[in-house]
């Protein structure tokens, strides 16, 4: 069984000096690809570096997230278009608009987001989307700038059965992670079974998300030694036996055509 961790962080700086082992205990559990975010001009080098050192295995992918919009340079897009012209295999990400959080003017996440978007079109790139408490907007910025042949990923998808056609008709392609056994089961199950089988997506969200034990038992969760809140990418099993039993289907299903899929959103 083959899988694609479809968004993680694991340049992240509480997992960075574990991250050799966690990729390498992750792939002897059958992960072997792992699309990697990069969320600020601070940590793009960082995500560049660990593609390179772990290739073909990391899939790089650079973007501004809203949480750090407001510690931007003035140069922050030109040094993102740089990390791209030098690292043709990037997608875009991770990007996205959250009102969760106080952080200062949504105005400026639209701008930035919207340039990012836009760059996403024009390298014909896929691009990794975050949205808390935004689907209204997003959407209708999704509708604005769009549709996008190459595709986007809503990470950890959260959001409305309802408006899961509107995005799939812009292009997009939904992801779940540990977060999706937050939400009440019979709504999860309603807007699973509403995903287009080739769009669904597995993730980790690594270090973060930390999925419950489907068997209800801590021995089987793969934590990351010294911090029991912190997720590792193999990980990725717990949420696939999730997924599959509220769609009712079959893992090796599931974990075939969320690998599929990955590989055909990734591949440019």
């Amino acid at each position: 069984m083959k899988l694609f961790d479809a968004h993680c962080h694991l340049q992240d700086p509480r997992i960075l000096d574990k991250a050799p082992q966690l990729i390498a205990s992750a792939i002897d559990s059958g992960v072997v690809r792992f699309a990697v975010n990069g969320v600020s001009e601070q940590d793009w080098p960082l995500v560049k570096q660990m593609s390179e050192s772990h290739h073909p295995h990391i899939i790089p992918c650079f973007g501004l997230h809203p949480w750090f919009v407001a510690d931007k340079t003035p140069n922050w897009l030109q040094t993102l278009k740089q990390c791209f012209e030098s690292t043709p295999s990037a997608a875009v990400g991770e990007i996205g608009l959250d009102k969760g959080k106080k952080m200062g003017d949504f105005a400026d996440q639209v701008h930035v987001f919207t340039q990012q978007l836009e760059l996403a079109k024009q390298l014909k790139r896929p691009a990794s989307i975050h949205c808390v408490r935004a689907f209204g907007d997003l959407l209708e910025i999704m509708k604005s700038v769009g549709p996008f042949p190459e595709g986007f990923l809503l990470h950890s998808y959260l959001g409305s059965a309802e408006m899961v056609p509107q995005f799939a008709s812009l292009g997009g392609y939904f992801s779940f992670s540990g977060f999706l056994m937050s939400m009440e089961a019979n709504k999860a199950k309603k807007m699973l079974k509403t995903v287009p089988f080739d769009r669904i997506l597995l993730e980790t969200d690594a270090p973060d998300a930390l999925p419950k034990s489907p068997k209800e038992s801590q021995e089987s969760l793969r934590v990351v030694e010294g911090d029991a809140s912190l997720n590792h990418p193999a990980n990725i099993h717990n949420v696939l036996v999730y997924v599959a039993s509220l769609l009712e289907m079959d893992e090796q299903q599931i974990a075939e055509a969320s690998y599929e899929n990955a590989v055909r959103l990734f591949t440019y």
